[in-house]
């Protein structure tokens, strides 16, 4: 690949997605890109760069979705979804007691596993949230990725990742190979096309946003942005989920780390932010 086609394809998609690329990943370019480029009909990378270069909008967008990480599976990492059941949760229901209802984000939601990872937990609770209203938004700029998870269409090596056998077996139904989620839990989440680079205030507000193994794909000063965005959607209590790699430190003030719960950040805003959480899970 030529330098200059490197370069321009890196900047094409830090602009349009916030990944950012280093020299040493051409080889990654090449080996996802070439795919789009025999499926078009053009002769290699070359070609289809100056493609891209003439505003083609339609490629550009496929060589994004390309690039995209959709590495997703159900209750990953376990923990952060511990959090939410035994802490989180009962913070919410006994805080929004007057409203009964809060509302949920998980950006970059991918192929669906840790929205409806949530909504299995929500089921679970259904006795408590009797009289509640609760939505789960994932959002994903892939168009092709959130139309699998509107399926809700599982290969057995991916219930098989994460997901208790217990609810494989209360929640999923075998169709043909695959297994399919219950339509009840598909019902709980929202999924919706968007662009985390884009302006978040169209989403609404949220008590609750995971945002889990995105950011480590940024510089810092996209980090910051889409923090500094995130920290204005959310309540003053809210809670932030990031990925174990991931860290608000040096990069906004926004959030504040909570207390003996890894990976989780309160939002800075006012008194609240959620003091229960370093409190012992409820029994």
């Amino acid at each position: 690949m030529k330098p200059e086609d490197f370069e321009y394809l890196a900047k094409l998609l830090k602009d349009r997605s916030g990944l950012v690329l280093n020299a040493d990943k051409s080889y990654l370019l090449e080996s996802r890109l070439m795919p789009i480029a025999r499926k078009r009909g053009f002769k290699g990378i070359e070609e289809l760069t100056e493609k891209l270069r003439a505003n083609d909008e339609a490629l550009a967008s496929d060589v994004t979705e390309a690039m995209t990480t959709n590495e997703s599976f159900f209750f990953r990492d376990q923990k952060p979804f511990d959090q939410f059941k035994d802490i989180v949760l009962p913070n919410l229901l006994r805080t929004r007691a007057t409203k009964k209802s809060f509302r949920i984000w998980c950006a970059a939601a991918s192929s669906g596993q840790e929205p409806y990872s949530l909504s299995m937990i929500l089921k679970e609770e259904a006795a408590k949230l009797a009289g509640w209203k609760t939505e789960i938004i994932g959002t994903d700029l892939s168009k092709e990725i959130l139309e699998k998870a509107k399926t809700g269409l599982y290969s057995q090596f991916e219930v098989q990742r994460g997901l208790p056998i217990t609810l494989l077996v209360k929640y999923f139904h075998k169709r043909d190979d695959q297994w399919e989620i219950d339509a009840g839990i598909r019902a709980m989440v929202n999924f919706r096309e968007f662009n985390l680079l884009s302006d978040l205030s169209s989403l609404g507000g949220f008590d609750v946003v995971f945002c889990r193994n995105v950011l480590i794909y940024f510089d810092q000063a996209t980090k910051g942005r889409v923090l500094e965005g995130i920290a204005k959607l959310m309540s003053d209590d809210g809670v932030l989920y990031l990925g174990g790699a991931e860290t608000v430190l040096g990069i906004t003030d926004k959030f504040k780390p909570v207390p003996n719960q890894r990976g989780a950040y309160a939002v800075v805003k006012g008194a609240g932010n959620v003091p229960c959480l370093g409190a012992e899970p409820a029994k």
